[in-house]
């Protein structure tokens, strides 16, 4: 069976991908509110689908999904709410726990659950890892990278650039969060579910309208833009370990 995905691979098969490029995607995902047109899952399913991308073109294997990760906290009367049950949201609306979300860890339970991962793929032979997905956690990932390179002996990358001129990822459940879910699996998208009046702004939406800024084309851009520049350096990477 020629999949790229860890779980799905025998040994053999793991032992010649890692063979042809020692790279690890790991999607950093979550569940949580993405509005009310996007899964909750949004956030794993865009890196996977960009990773799996680049595992048929380049090589490596692409890993599970996480689903926890950390995010900003407000707490309130004894509350403790969560990301985009506060943050982004019209001036004097209350927070509320937004339907479905459940995914938050402190930063530190995080950064143990990811150094123990990167010390597990080291073992297994990988020398490469890309990580990316949910803001807050791929920001956690690049924080540490110093760290664990040097501690692990791996190359750690995600997929932001601030030479990209769209970028992956770089909003939250907007135009182009919407618009590579709707690239990778339009399936999942509910345009149909957010508000049609244009003077009521989307709940747990932040960044430009997806209403009128969102579309497949936009998705597939933003991922070759990314894909392209990934290519280049991880194929370069991988020259370097030879």
């Amino acid at each position: 069976m020629d999949t790229v995905f860890y779980e799905e691979l025998t040994p053999d098969a793991f032992l010649r991908r890692l063979a042809q490029a020692p790279i690890a995607y790991l999607p950093l995902g979550t569940l949580e509110w993405h509005g009310p047109h996007l899964p909750l899952g949004s956030d794993g399913l865009q890196s996977r689908g960009l990773f799996a991308q680049l595992a048929r073109r380049v090589g490596g294997v692409v890993l599970p999904m996480l689903f926890v990760g950390p995010d900003l906290t407000y707490t309130k009367d004894g509350y403790t709410y969560i990301g985009m049950d506060f943050w982004g949201r019209p001036q004097g609306e209350a927070p509320r726990p937004m339907p479905g979300s459940a995914y938050h860890v402190a930063d530190e339970t995080f950064a143990i659950l990811l150094e123990s991962i990167l010390a597990q793929l080291r073992r297994a032979g990988f020398r490469i890892v890309v990580a990316h997905g949910h803001g807050p956690s791929t920001k956690a990932f690049m924080a540490h990278a110093p760290e664990w390179e040097r501690k692990y002996d791996l190359f750690l990358r995600c997929a932001w650039s601030k030479a990209d001129a769209i970028g992956f990822q770089n909003d939250h459940a907007a135009a182009n969060e919407t618009s590579i879910m709707m690239h990778f699996y339009p399936e999942l998208v509910d345009m149909g579910a957010l508000p049609a009046d244009p003077a009521v702004r989307p709940e747990g939406v932040a960044g430009e309208d997806p209403r009128y800024h969102a579309s497949p084309a936009l998705g597939q851009a933003a991922t070759d833009e990314a894909a392209a520049r990934l290519c280049q350096e991880l194929q370069a990477l991988c020259e370097q370990l030879k």
